[in-house]
């Protein structure tokens, strides 16, 4: 079986940051799907389930009320490694061109108080799973990577 190209990246070199996944044709349009890599892999812990369930729910729920960027998102999700999470969004785009929207959400995030969005049994099929404190420290972590961010975090290593 052909390995997908994520399994093709060279993740002893992956840095956190915000990189291009893949570009598909669908229709007219063009969906990117972004990799979001929270924490670096092999060299530091992965994330907890609770607080990645939190963050997906935070981070879900931000971009579909998200004025300017609502009506291009597709998904926001968790990787199965916890390491960070895929963002796929209509059109032709890069991973510098989605740095605003991803600081914006992460700020979101770091600073949230309340009930978590979704966070029911009638709602979630896991709703005691989340770990609030953990997704904002994860997310203020996130930010120091995002407000410096550079080339070497945008851009796949080869």
């Amino acid at each position: 079986m052909e390995k997908i190209t994520s399994f093709t990246i060279d993740h002893m070199r992956l840095l956190p940051g915000v990189y291009v996944s893949r570009k598909d044709p669908a229709g007219q349009a063009v969906i990117t799907t972004f990799d979001i890599r929270m924490t670096r892999p092999n060299f530091e812990p992965v994330m907890n389930t609770a607080e990645v369930h939190a963050i997906e729910h935070l981070g879900a729920t931000w971009l579909r009320n998200q004025e300017t960027w609502k009506d291009r998102v597709i998904y926001f999700g968790p990787m199965g490694c916890r390491t960070g999470f895929y963002l796929l969004l209509t059109g032709n785009l890069t991973s510098r061109e989605i740095v605003p929207l991803l600081t914006d959400m992460f700020r979101f995030i770091a600073s949230y108080e309340g009930e978590i969005p979704g966070a029911s049994a009638r709602d979630c099929g896991n709703y005691l799973d989340m770990n609030l404190p953990m997704a904002r420290y994860q997310a203020r972590k996130f930010l120091e990577v995002l407000e410096h961010i550079g080339p070497d975090r945008l851009i796949y290593p080869s």
